[in-house]
């Protein structure tokens, strides 16, 4: 199975144990599911982890962007998707799904979330994918 996480998933799954975020990320670390990263991705993850309100460290950062590349598949996006009207900039997501092949995107975030699918991705919250990898 390949998946999207986005950045909001990721960054509430970093900084908080216990919570379905979080155990999406225990799931992707125990191989339960393929992660599909680009590029942008990963610096908005970066970007986001520098600005945060809660101060991580440059080494940690650093070792969060190694793990994310190494233990998953990149793509680089080739194809431009208008699918969010309401925020432009989560269409990176779908791009990278697409270009990856994802059957889901994993968010919190409403904008992408009111697209429900785009193609063949189910685009859902961490809790609802959870029921679906059990």
């Amino acid at each position: 199975m390949k998946v999207v996480i986005d950045t909001n998933v990721l960054i509430s799954g970093i900084f908080w144990s216990g919570n379905y975020s979080s155990q999406v990320i225990d799931a992707w670390k125990n191989g339960d599911f393929t992660l599909i990263i680009s590029k942008e991705v990963i610096e908005e993850l970066v970007e986001t982890l520098r600005d945060f309100k809660i101060k991580m460290p440059e080494e940690m950062i650093q070792e969060w962007k190694e793990m994310l590349t190494k233990n998953s598949i990149l793509v680089e996006s080739s194809t431009r998707i208008n699918v969010v009207k309401d925020d432009p900039e989560d269409d990176k997501f779908v791009e990278t799904a697409v270009e990856g092949n994802a059957e889901f995107i994993i968010t919190q975030d409403k904008h992408l979330l009111k697209v429900k699918y785009y193609q063949e991705i189910k685009i859902i919250t961490p809790e609802e994918f959870l029921k679906i990898l059990c």
